[in-house]
């Protein structure tokens, strides 16, 4: 969304500013290591090249895809704001990798080569966007909720337990783009026979053959054949209270199955994700210091320009000793602070107005 940036100085003005001088272990360690590997803060992105332009469109994409694990909403890319950072994702990049995977084409059956970007992003940086841009913060170590899920594929439910981890591998794998880790019971003699009570939705059964895994939140699904395709009910339950019921459909048992993941991020993203105290959106009126050049008002000026939080800038008043801007901000002044551009300025310590040093 472009800003519109209200700059009309006239030609007094610009001769005053110049003159101015987140258990058990069986229940949690399938997707450990590799949940290790990618964190919230890194994302992999397929893209068509090694080329700068595509690394540099991967990097967006990334950045996307790791603030939507950060908060916990599948549509942070969406919030206003958010496009702005994108833009300059690779700003926020703290390395980068890539990887060729090879496969075999479905049409000539000749080998493929699909390469994919991994990018690791400053923690630091990102928080601070996520912080001044509004967007709540899923906090971290996250809950790893045990996965009770029971399968019919016509010959009976059957439990997934953790020796046939490779059957919930779309649910397991969608957690893990979501930024959280699932696991599986160890699927004994006694956890098989409850495959019943996930079939009849008993979640306090279930809670209590759960008991063993830490910690206490399960997310209970079975998946069965119809209307065509597969058919997937769940309910997610933390500390004994159920948090969310939903159900998908899908040709694809796989992309039902994954929708499990989805409901229960959304569920526990509701439950715990929270907005930093950055204060409301609206008009602040801020003062500019050192200021000695008409260098540095182009300095300051491009990086205002340039902020995703602020939406308007209006010239209130300039001296030789200080410029005051009223500037129209989508967070309080403490979301402008988070992106304080250390190079380039200081927060001087006042409130009223908040004052920054040109250094």
């Amino acid at each position: 969304m472009r800003r519109t940036i209200r700059m009309a100085w006239r030609a007094g003005w610009l001769l005053v500013l110049l003159a101015g001088g987140i258990g058990v272990a069986s229940a949690q360690r399938v997707e450990g290591d590799r949940a290790a590997a990618r964190g919230v803060y890194q994302a992999e992105v397929s893209v068509r090249s090694q080329a700068e332009s595509e690394r540099h469109a991967g990097f967006a994409r990334a950045l996307a895809q790791v603030l939507g694990k950060l908060s916990g909403d599948r549509g942070a890319a969406a919030r206003p704001g958010v496009d702005d950072e994108m833009r300059r994702a690779g700003d926020y990049v703290d390395g980068y990798d890539y990887r060729q995977d090879e496969g075999v084409s479905a049409v000539t059956g000749a080998p493929t080569y699909d390469t994919t970007l991994i990018v690791r992003f400053d923690r630091d940086k990102v928080d601070d966007i996520a912080a001044a841009l509004g967007l709540p913060v899923w906090p971290q170590p996250r809950p790893k909720p045990v996965l009770w899920l029971a399968i019919d594929d016509g010959s009976g439910p059957r439990l997934v337990g953790l020796p046939k981890a490779e059957a919930a591998r779309s649910v397991l794998d969608r957690a893990l783009e979501r930024g959280y880790r699932l696991g599986l019971p160890a699927g004994s003699a006694a956890e098989q026979a409850a495959v019943g009570a996930i079939w009849r939705g008993d979640t306090g059964a279930i809670a209590r053959i759960s008991a063993r895994y830490s910690p206490p939140l399960q997310l209970i699904g079975k998946l069965r054949r119809g209307n065509g395709g597969w058919v997937a009910d769940w309910i997610f339950v933390d500390h004994g209270k159920v948090l969310a019921r939903w159900s998908d459909s899908d040709r694809s048992a796989r992309r039902a199955m994954a929708a499990g993941a989805d409901g229960a991020a959304d569920a526990l993203a509701r439950r715990y994700a929270k907005v930093a105290p950055i204060g409301p959106p609206g008009r602040y009126l801020v003062r500019f210091t050192g200021l000695d050049s008409s260098q540095d008002y182009l300095r300051l000026s491009a990086w205002l320009q340039d902020l995703s939080v602020v939406r308007g800038i209006t010239p209130v008043r300039a001296t030789p000793e200080a410029l005051d801007l009223e500037l129209e901000l989508t967070t309080g002044v403490a979301g402008l602070r988070r992106l304080l551009d250390d190079e380039l300025l200081e927060a001087d310590g006042a409130d009223e107005p908040p004052r920054f040093r040109l250094r």
